[in-house]
């Protein structure tokens, strides 16, 4: 229970990945704020930690406005106590942001067919501001309370595609790839207040937004699912579960010198050369 009384933030809480880690971090005694636009959805995780003896609050936010999240900060405060932890686990990617193909073909006459130069602009921003911005606002609120207090931390969310983009999601690798820039920026910027900055790199786990992409109707691989577990040294999709123990190491004090990292999960995706 390193974790004990320890107020927690953690945007996009109600996801796949984000539902996991909040259980995790409740389970070592910490005090979990929800934030997530469905406020049904965080009530009911809310309502499943308090059950198990857990501190859980759930409150519905945009990360993307800045007033949403200055309201929610006033009511984490009021009710559970000053953060001293933030989890940024809200992101994802839009379909305009996406080529249909790896490769840009001059001869393909599709109407349906999305390249480079057929990106939605709209869709684009939305991907950086999700992404990044719903990254950096969160910071701007949360992390006020951190400074000058101890074992504090920040903790973001990357991408296995930050580093080398995959094909296809063109928005999405450069909104990640910012995410790891921003982070070792922090980890400096807070550095002399004690505030450590780290990045968790996930790498391929069944989500609702790539579970389509992924897998077929039956359950079977789709043709880039076959390629991603290819290049997979482990040869699976990560499980939820896999990510809680580096969170719980990056949340805790034994970790106190360690700031300005990317830590990969993702299976040996990123040590693999191919060959």
């Amino acid at each position: 229970m390193f974790l004990k009384n320890k107020v927690v933030v953690i945007t996009g809480g109600t996801g796949v990945l984000g539902s996991v880690l909040t259980k995790g971090l409740a389970k070592q005694g910490a005090k979990v704020a929800i934030l997530g636009r469905s406020l049904e959805k965080g009530e009911k995780l809310a309502k499943e930690i308090t059950k198990d003896g857990g501190v859980a609050l759930a409150v519905s936010v945009d990360v993307c406005n800045k007033e949403s999240l200055v309201e929610a900060h006033t009511i984490i405060n009021e009710q559970l106590g000053l953060v001293d932890i933030l989890l940024n686990g809200a992101g994802g990617n839009h379909p305009s942001g996406v080529t249909t193909d790896e490769f840009y073909e001059e001869t393909n006459t599709n109407h349906d067919f999305q390249d480079f130069f057929k990106l939605g602009l709209e869709g684009v921003d939305y991907v950086f501001r999700l992404n990044f911005m719903g990254t950096f606002i969160p910071i701007q609120v949360f992390a006020k309370d951190m400074i000058g207090r101890p074992d504090c931390s920040i903790l973001n969310i990357s991408s296995v595609s930050a580093g080398l983009p995959l094909t296809k999601v063109p928005a999405y690798s450069a909104a990640k790839a910012a995410i790891s820039n921003f982070t070792h920026w922090l980890a400096v910027y807070f550095a002399k207040e004690g505030v450590r900055a780290n990045a968790l790199v996930p790498g391929f786990f069944l989500t609702e937004q790539n579970r389509t992409l992924l897998t077929n109707e039956d359950g079977s691989l789709t043709s880039r699912g076959e390629k991603i577990l290819s290049q997979t040294p482990m040869n699976r999709f990560g499980d939820p579960e896999d990510l809680v123990s580096t969170v719980l190491w990056l949340c805790n004090p034994a970790s106190r010198f360690v700031t300005g990292i990317t830590v990969p999960v993702d299976g040996g995706f990123m040590a693999f050369n191919g060959v």
